[in-house]
């Protein structure tokens, strides 16, 4: 939700930061992450100096520029999207106390921040912001002042156990400027482990202009870094430890590469995304071999039934799982919505596998939801794009999407991404079952192959899409229809012009038109079909044509998205936007493609921020 970077280091011979320039570029890297408001905090010759502005980021840098802040060798910084508390230079963090003399940054929600409060103003604390996060500012303050010890890492061992819910906290005192302190419960922390510097972040990205060796952190724990150390505790004060790895990309791939927006690069790096998920999934045989599957197989033998936690977007990767697996295994598949999942009594048994998708594994209503399923009995396997997550850790078995970081808040190659992942499982899974025989697997997965060169063939003829979609900079409501695996398709493209364009869109399954969003239909209104296969093995081909007849006879443009060579569907289509010829089971990697390029350019068109488009975050760590 919150974007959160730490910093503390000494000038050397071989490296010399000044904490704010450390501050800045790494919440320029985690704006995608909130962008409400942003603020600073640096230790400075025995002084706490601390800068923050509503709005995006470049708010606080000409506030910066207005009113410099010292140099300094410690510091935190904070990029917000709103939870308690409006968008305002008040409630921006970070959050001071202790006179002026404690700063704290938070990420998440601070669930019992009510009773902490009247306890405090009991205590004569004015506070003067709205937020959950100023409450915890001051609890560790008083912590810190009746403790005895005034020792920061143990004050916020003592505070974070009265907290409930999720945060990650990072703090700094003029008493301690040697050291960064920061704590986590349900919420992400990362620590960049540097050469005489040190670093925390919200994810890798926060840092790794400057590192990348890292630490991941666990649940409750708490770590103090200083420019030569990091210590790791619990939160009641026992040794603890994180788990290292090494990042394997680099800044240039958090970039644009030569795109206006990182949404319009994340498009183009589709066909690389799928590549490299597919990549290394094989053995000298050409069966399928998921290493990173932690489950033994004859337990997935066992599986009766699977559950598919996740939401939004992901929630629609799920669904087109959903139809493989059922398809290629013959298993049951549920699609739940996280947030709904654990509040109406689920059955679940030993035979259930529970898959949960998210791109950044730190969703908190998947992982809330995965926590559950766990306590039930059931095994839980994740699907994340986000390595050393908490989705992951927490889940009996991973299997990575290798899409890289996804910058633009609205997802596009991390869901082709996710889909193809689905693909792989539901294809291992048949292999074990033996539902498939090892030379159809071996013919899908070389369809497979080639998806990402139809995926550059739609990108480089995507021009029709392109100017159809600056045509309807003054559309004010769009449908999509789709039938079968098209299905899901269609309601990720409503909820892509939703989320960029800010205009009335839904997605519908095409035999539901006539049962009442008919109604919906009037002269000029554009309407989005996804069209089958003409070999689709259910006939639906037909039925959609139908569709498309229904609502133009009512005065609907229809736009068209189908496989190329389709002449039937012409003479029913005001434009049609052919995509190569798949099985029609991995037709949704390519038909998705189209309905990504149409959002982002009307909402361009429209003059719209597409990269952090309003009230939106990327990655959704509160429930």
């Amino acid at each position: 939700m919150c974007g959160i970077v730490g910093y503390i280091g000494h000038p050397s011979a071989s490296r010399e930061h000044d904490a704010l320039e450390v501050l800045m570029e790494g919440l320029r890297r985690l704006e995608y992450r909130g962008y409400d408001s942003a603020g600073v905090a640096v230790v400075a010759d025995g002084e706490l100096h601390h800068r923050k502005k509503a709005g995006k980021l470049a708010n606080l840098a000409a506030e910066l520029e207005e009113r410099p802040v010292p140099s300094a060798q410690v510091g935190i910084g904070h990029t917000r999207w709103a939870t308690h508390g409006g968008p305002t230079d008040l409630n921006a963090h970070p959050h001071t106390a202790d006179e002026g003399r404690l700063a704290i940054i938070h990420n998440g929600i601070i669930e019992n921040y009510a009773e902490l409060r009247e306890e405090l103003l009991a205590k004569g604390v004015e506070f003067r912001s709205e937020t959950d996060t100023e409450v915890a500012a001051h609890l560790l303050a008083d912590v810190y002042r009746t403790d005895g010890e005034q020792d920061l890492t143990r004050s916020l061992q003592l505070a974070s156990r009265r907290l409930e819910g999720a945060f990650t906290i990072l703090a700094v005192h003029v008493d301690h400027p040697d050291r960064v302190v920061a704590s986590r419960r349900n919420s992400p922390l990362v620590v960049g482990v540097g050469d005489g510097e040190n670093f925390l972040g919200s994810d890798v990205s926060g840092f790794i202009d400057f590192t990348k060796e890292a630490i991941e952190l666990e649940q409750d724990q708490v770590v103090t870094i200083t420019a030569d150390s990091i210590e790791i505790t619990d939160f009641q004060g026992e040794a603890a430890e994180g788990k290292a790895f090494t990042v394997d990309w680099d800044a240039s791939a958090a970039e644009k590469g030569g795109f206006e927006t990182f949404m319009e690069k994340e498009i183009h790096d589709q066909p690389q995304a799928v590549q490299d998920t597919l990549l290394g999934r094989t053995d000298a045989s050409g069966a399928l071999v998921l290493d990173e599957l932690r489950i033994d197989p004859e337990e997935l033998t066992q599986v009766t039934k699977i559950i598919v936690l996740a939401c939004g977007t992901s929630a629609y990767a799920g669904t087109v799982a959903k139809y493989a697996i059922e398809h290629w295994c013959r298993i049951p598949v549920e699609v739940e919505l996280s947030h709904e999942f654990r509040y109406r009594d689920p059955i679940i048994d030993e035979g259930t596998l529970v898959v949960s998708i998210s791109q950044s594994g730190e969703t908190m209503d998947t992982l809330m939801a995965v926590r559950y399923a766990k306590e039930q009995g059931a095994r839980t396997l994740s699907i994340c794009n986000t390595n050393g997550s908490t989705i992951p850790r927490e889940s009996d078995a991973v299997l990575y999407t290798h899409a890289g970081p996804e910058i633009a808040v609205a997802s596009t190659k991390a869901f082709l991404a996710q889909i193809t992942a689905a693909y792989l499982l539901g294809l291992y899974l048949a292999q074990l079952n033996k539902k498939l025989f090892s030379g159809q697997i071996k013919d899908i997965l070389a369809d497979l192959g080639e998806i990402p060169g139809k995926i550059r063939e739609i990108l480089d003829g995507a021009e029709d899409v392109k100017e159809l979609a600056r045509s309807m900079a003054d559309a004010t409501s769009v449908l999509f229809l789709g039938r079968n695996l098209g299905f899901p398709v269609a309601m990720e493209g409503a909820l892509k012009l939703k989320e960029l364009a800010y205009i009335h869109a839904e997605g519908f399954a095409a035999g539901e038109l006539k049962h009442g969003p008919i109604a919906l239909i009037d002269d000029g209104q554009p309407v989005f079909v996804v069209m089958p296969s003409p070999m689709d093995r259910h006939s639906l081909h037909a039925k959609v044509v139908s569709n498309i007849q229904e609502v133009r006879a009512r005065g609907a443009r229809t736009f068209v998205v189908a496989e190329r060579g389709d002449q039937a569907v012409r003479r029913h289509a005001e434009v049609v936007f052919e995509v190569p010829e798949t099985q029609p089971v991995l037709m949704p990697l390519l038909t998705t493609v189209p309905l990504q390029i149409f959002a982002l350019e009307l909402a361009s068109a429209k003059g719209y921020d597409v990269d952090q488009p309003r009230n939106l975050a990327k990655s959704v760590t509160v429930e």
